[in-house]
């Protein structure tokens, strides 16, 4: 098998959430890594975004990488269909492992944790940990919230907007994993259409 043309961690949530919307969206996703030769890496999970993402790249042909702890692993929470399924001791260990092998990082909607993993790689990004691109999918509106808050920050002296600007955000995949892709370094302009 060849090596993939980019990795893609995503976070998102473990449930499904109550807007079919965000079970499609991670669908899209998935079928969109596979489409253009990528490798989906995540948190291992087979329930919720998490499962629906995996599954669809897979279905579609694609490489998923899966990284969980163990102690998910002994509450079943494993996704074993992965391509390859690493089980780690932490939550840290989890997060850097899967950091190490993302060329970018997508947020899609999630609760507590997806928010954690967001604000870890955008805290690394502005400290200059690591030079690889964030984007948030504002699935119906589902981000908007968050941002505008986002917005106090900056106001309220805590946060630039050069800080702002190290994450992307768009409402739809196709608006926002081909920049990412191409923010990464994996293809210029004129091959996007390509990957």
């Amino acid at each position: 098998m060849s090596a993939p043309a980019f990795s893609l961690c995503v976070y998102c949530g473990s449930r499904p959430g109550t807007d079919p919307a965000y079970m499609e969206v991670a669908r899209e996703v998935g079928r969109w890594i596979a489409a253009h030769g990528g490798q989906l890496v995540y948190g291992g999970g087979h329930n919720g975004l998490m499962g629906a993402v995996a599954d669809a790249t897979l279905q579609a042909g694609g490489r998923v990488v899966g990284i969980i702890p163990q102690a998910l692993v002994d509450k079943e929470w494993a996704h074993r269909g992965c391509t390859e399924l690493h089980v780690v001791d932490t939550m840290h260990d989890r997060k850097r492992m899967m950091a190490e092998r993302a060329d970018a990082f997508l947020a899609l909607p999630g609760g507590i944790g997806t928010l954690e993993e967001l604000f870890e790689v955008w805290t690394w990004r502005q400290l200059g940990y690591h030079d690889k691109p964030i984007g948030l999918l504002n699935t119906a509106g589902y981000y908007q919230g968050l941002m505008d808050f986002m917005g106090t920050t900056i106001t309220q002296g805590f946060l630039g907007d050069w800080q702002m600007g190290l994450v992307r955000m768009a409402d739809t995949p196709q608006a926002l994993l081909p920049e990412l892709v191409q923010a990464a370094g994996l293809a210029p302009a004129s091959r996007l259409e390509n990957i």
